[in-house]
C-alpha cells in the first residue's frame, strides 16, 4: 500500500511542530525536511526544478538544519517517519554525516530516512571549499562511507576522494536508516539503482515521471538489484485522488509526497497555520481515508 508524506517547506519554524503532530493524527506516514545552508548575495546559478529556473524564491526563506530539526519534531510524534529532502551530501564530510544520521535514527527510534542529493549549485561547493569537479565520485564514496559506518563495528574506506582509517561510531541504530537518492539525471537514477535503498522524485509533469520510472527500473535490473526492497517517492498530481493513487501504485510507486501551496513563489509564506491544517486534513479525509480503508 502506498504511504503518504506531507511536505511544506520554507515556512515559519513555529508551524512545523503543529503540522507534524496534525499530519500524524490525520494518518500521514511521513514528513519531509528540506536542506539549504545559505543564500549567496551574488550568483548566476539556476535551479533545475522551478518552472523558470530562477532561485530568487529562496531568498529570506527559513531553512532549519535538518539533523537538528528532525529530533525536535520526532519528540512530539510517535509514528511519523522523517526524511531529509534532500541533504546536499558531497559538500559535507561523510563521517560527520554518518554520525549525524545515526544519532538522529537512534533518537527517533528508527523513524528516519536519509535523503541525499548532489546539489545543483556550484555556489554551495565554493562556499564550503569543496571541489565541484568529481562531485559524482564524491557522492558515491560518501554513500559507501555512511552505509559502512552505520552498520556498527569498525569500518575503513580508501577511495579516490576519501581516505577513512578503521573507525567506528557509537551508538548506531538496530537497523540502518534507508538512504534515498534524489535527482532526475541518468547519473542520479543509476546511483539510486546501484547504491540507494530508494529514489526521491523532485517533481515535474506526468510525462517526466512516465519516463523516469521505467528508466530507474531498467537501471535496477542492470545492477542486479530488481529483487531487493526499494522505495520510490514521487510528487504527482495523480496523488490527489484515490484513482490517481491506484495508477501510481501500478507504476511501482511506494510513497507519495503531497503539499498544498506553491513553494516556488517569491516572498514570505502567506498561508496561515489554520489554512495549512485545513488542507492537510482535507486530503486525509478525501484521499488517505479512502485508500487505506
Amino acid at each position: 500500500m502506498v504511504r503518504f508524506t506531507f511536505a511544506d517547506a520554507m515556512v515559519d519554524p513555529a508551524v512545523l511542530r503543529p503540522l507534524a503532530v496534525a499530519a500524524e493524527e490525520a494518518g500521514y506516514d511521513g514528513f519531509v525536511v528540506p536542506d539549504s545552508i545559505c543564500y549567496p548575495e551574488v550568483s548566476d546559478s539556476t535551479y533545475p526544478y522551478s518552472p523558470d529556473g530562477t532561485r530568487e524564491f529562496l531568498e529570506n526563506k527559513p531553512f532549519l538544519e535538518p539533523f537538528s530539526l528532525i529530533p525536535y519534531l520526532a519528540a512530539a510524534t510517535t509514528t511519523l517517519r522523517f526524511t531529509t529532502f534532500v541533504v546536499k551530501l558531497p559538500i559535507r564530510h561523510p563521517v560527520l554525516v554518518a554520525k549525524q544520521a545515526t544519532s538522529v535514527s537512534v533518537l527517533t527510534e528508527g523513524r528516519f530516512a536519509l535523503g541525499v542529493g548532489v546539489s545543483p549549485w556550484p555556489d554551495d561547493y565554493e562556499i564550503l571549499d569543496v571541489p565541484w569537479e568529481k562531485r559524482g565520485t564524491r557522492m558515491d564514496e560518501a554513500i559507501d562511507v555512511i552505509r559502512g559506518l552505520s552498520g556498527g563495528g569498525y569500518f575503513e574506506h580508501h577511495g579516490e576522494i576519501y581516505d577513512v582509517p578503521s573507525i567506528k561510531i557509537c551508538p548506531v541504530p538496530d537497523q540502518s536508516a534507508p538512504i534515498l537518492v534524489g535527482g532526475h539525471s541518468d547519473a542520479a537514477l543509476r546511483r539510486a539503482a546501484r547504491r540507494g535503498d530508494g529514489w526521491l522524485h523532485a517533481g515535474g509533469g506526468p510525462e517526466d515521471l512516465a519516463d523516469l520510472l521505467p528508466k530507474l527500473q531498467q537501471f535496477r535490473d542492470d545492477a542486479g538489484r530488481a529483487h531487493e526492497p526499494f522505495e520510490t517517492h514521487v510528487i504527482s498530481l495523480d496523488a490527489y485522488t484515490p484513482d490517481g493513487i491506484t495508477r501510481l501504485e501500478d507504476l511501482g510507486v511506494t510513497d507519495v509526497i503531497v503539499g498544498f501551496r506553491d513553494a516556488y513563489q517569491p516572498g514570505p509564506d502567506t498561508q496561515t497555520l489554520d489554512e495549512k491544517l485545513e488542507a492537510l486534513r482535507w486530503y486525509a479525509d478525501e484521499v488517505i481515508a479512502n485508500v487505506k480503508d
